[in-house]
């Protein structure tokens, strides 16, 4: 399958999942996952970064596209728009562990006319899933995900060893993943 091709057919079920067709989202999903722990391991070469940063870094992406889907300009080509959001979390994750990250313009030159913009709805339902999460899970996810701290500074803040606080993200993402496919089986 072409590269245009491929990001086509993402960008038709992405468009299918803003209309609220779930099965789409989760095509949607299951198709660029691969693509962006790919580019995520490439990203962490070129920046010398661990290769154990990468997969910290796709759950994380995968977080924000749920979060931030409805700011996906329909009309614009969707490869650009992932790009930036793996590019800017391993940005956030390099920076919070102290790590100095220089973009060449020619990076971001395409999202910078984007227009951040919030949907009220995505917050109250990440908010609302998160409720769903047992401590500490929800105080990492939030820690890490939505306030930008590092893995370090969550687990001296929460007294766990940082491996335990990446185990714990890791099947929070994964947990909460499931409860929105539980409540979007529940909507249709």
């Amino acid at each position: 399958m072409r590269h245009s091709t491929r990001e086509e057919e993402w960008a038709g079920w992405m468009r299918g999942a803003l209309k609220g067709d779930t099965q789409a989202y989760h095509r949607f999903l299951a198709a660029v996952t691969p693509h962006l722990r790919a580019m995520a391991r490439r990203r962490c070469d070129q920046l010398g970064a661990p290769a154990s940063e990468a997969e910290d870094v796709v759950q994380e992406v995968l977080l924000a596209v749920h979060l931030k889907r409805s700011s996906w300009d329909p009309s614009r080509p969707i490869g650009p728009w992932l790009s930036a959001i793996v590019r800017n979390k391993l940005i956030d994750s390099l920076r919070r562990r102290g790590r100095h990250v220089n973009v060449p313009v020619e990076d971001v030159i395409d999202t910078l006319e984007a227009e951040e913009q919030t949907d009220a709805m995505d917050r109250l339902d990440a908010s609302h899933l998160l409720a769903r999460l047992r401590d500490p899970q929800r105080d990492i996810v939030r820690s890490i995900s939505l306030e930008g701290a590092g893995v370090r500074e969550t687990a001296e803040r929460l007294k766990m060893t940082e491996g335990a606080v990446r185990v714990a993200l890791h099947r929070a993402l994964k947990s909460l993943a499931a409860l929105y496919r539980s409540e979007t089986r529940e909507d249709e």
